[in-house]
């Protein structure tokens, strides 16, 4: 019977460790190599440092980012047809800053608005099987504070 208690126990503790590593189940997270660190998506909300939130209305966006049809014109580019994925280029590390997408916009938070043309801050072209387009503006926004030159230097 006392063994039975120090097993019933133990398994929460093992859940809230894992929980609190950051992941249950070992997954892949669309995650930008920036300068000596790197701009990942956050599993979870609690882990995320910074937050965005997309928009519709063109009026509400503080970010406009243009989805462009060649890598060439933009800013950003996320093309990952390879099969191996380069060792290392994109681990977790005191280094790393999460980026989480939101619903809803806190007052300081970057709101961004999607759109095929018009104005941009940002232009970015997505050919990926792990990258979605919105994925892509919310890691180069969430970036937005490391120099231009490395974010679009850094294709995975």
């Amino acid at each position: 019977m006392l063994r039975l208690k120090i097993l019933a126990s133990t398994i929460p503790l093992a859940i809230a460790a894992f929980l609190a590593r950051g992941e249950l189940f070992v997954s892949v997270h669309p995650c930008i190599a920036a300068g000596d660190g790197s701009v990942q998506i956050a599993a979870f909300p609690w882990q995320a440092q910074s937050h965005v939130s997309f928009t519709d209305d063109p009026t509400r966006a503080t970010v406009r980012v243009q989805v462009v049809e060649s890598a060439e014109s933009a800013d950003f580019a996320v093309i990952d047809d390879q099969d191996t994925d380069e060792p290392g280029a994109c681990t977790a590390s005191a280094a790393t800053r999460f980026i989480g997408i939101t619903t809803s916009a806190a007052s300081t938070d970057p709101v961004i608005y999607l759109s095929d043309s018009g104005e941009a801050d940002y232009r970015i072209f997505v050919r990926s099987r792990s990258f979605t387009v919105r994925d892509a503006a919310a890691l180069i926004v969430g970036a937005h504070n490391i120099p231009p030159a490395r974010i679009a230097a850094a294709i995975l």
